[in-house]
């Protein structure tokens, strides 16, 4: 077996245990940071810039300007409640060591594969009773591809079922050298009208065609469409979708229509930033279910959610 570099460092802003979601059994979830998408939906908006940044809860803050008084940038503004200046903020984190309230802290650190492995064995024997095991998501974990690399060939090492959710942005030399250690591939395909993709997620999706073909040739691939209104919840894209997978994907059998929701609208508050959609209206079951049964129609199995 291909021996691991157990020393390669990454950035990771979460590591969540027992997810019953994102592949099957019980896993734990390993959050890498950096995204090249911007979609306008994220429920993680946190995950997207390839740093730790600072967040701030200012329902914590008890206006003791003691951040104030150590950040060197001055980016703190003296006001009720204080407010961050992101373009002054070099996330350099001092102001978050002096908080008694933890009302500013720092999301995402760097830690190293055995790190990150240490945490994975606490629950190991969860993965083996349960079929379960680890799940790579982001922002996007192959920005970070050696460290995504190294981190599924010890989880390989240790016989665990490793997964990937992924959008598929990247060159397809990386699908090549990563999906031979991966178990399952979680793969997004948002849309497949480039301008309307662009407009709602920042980039053009021909790379991501390209890598989706790739990927499902090498690697058991689940194909996830995050149904958005105003985006791509109508008859007409998801019709587009289901065809781009039938005609280019041969080997995947599995759509999952993951409904919108504004689980992550907070999160945006933390970082200083808005939520560009706020107000969208939930999509009704019943609309769902109508883009099932077109998914359905193509000879895919598809579930809503997963």
């Amino acid at each position: 077996m291909e021996s691991v570099d157990y020393s390669v460092q990454g950035t990771v802003f979460d590591i969540q245990r027992f997810s019953i979601h994102d592949g099957p059994g019980i896993r734990t979830i390993v959050f890498l940071k950096g995204c090249p998408l911007r979609c306008k939906w994220c429920s993680n908006p946190e995950s997207q810039q390839y740093y730790p940044e600072v967040v701030y809860r200012k329902q914590l803050c008890i206006g003791c300007k003691a951040c104030q008084a150590v950040c060197p940038k001055q980016a703190i503004a003296d006001s009720n409640p204080y407010w961050i200046d992101r373009t002054l903020c070099d996330n350099c984190s001092e102001c978050t060591m002096v908080c008694p309230t933890s009302a500013l802290s720092m999301k995402g650190k760097l830690m190293s594969v055995e790190q990150v492995v240490r945490e994975l064995k606490k629950d190991a024997t969860q993965y083996f009773r349960s079929n379960g095991g680890i799940t790579l998501s982001g922002g996007e974990a192959l920005t970070q591809p050696k460290f995504a690399k190294e981190i599924f060939k010890a989880c390989k090492a240790q016989g665990w079922h490793t997964a990937i959710e992924t959008e598929g942005y990247y060159d397809t030399k990386i699908v090549e050298e990563i999906m031979p250690y991966i178990d399952l591939v979680l793969l997004d395909i948002k849309s497949v009208n480039p301008e309307q993709h662009k407009k709602f997620t920042g980039v053009d999706n021909a790379r991501i065609k390209e890598s989706a073909k790739v990927i499902q040739s090498i690697a058991n691939t689940t194909v996830r469409v995050p149904t958005i209104p105003g985006f791509n919840a109508s008859e007409e894209d998801i019709r587009g979708i289901a065809e781009f997978v039938k005609e280019n994907m041969p080997n995947v059998h599995d759509i999952h229509l993951l409904p919108y929701h504004n689980y992550g609208q907070g999160k945006y508050e933390l970082l200083g930033r808005e939520y560009e959609l706020e107000n969208t209206p939930k999509i009704p079951e019943e609309e769902m279910e109508t883009y099932k049964k077109i998914v359905e129609s193509y000879g895919l199995n598809c579930i809503i959610g997963g």
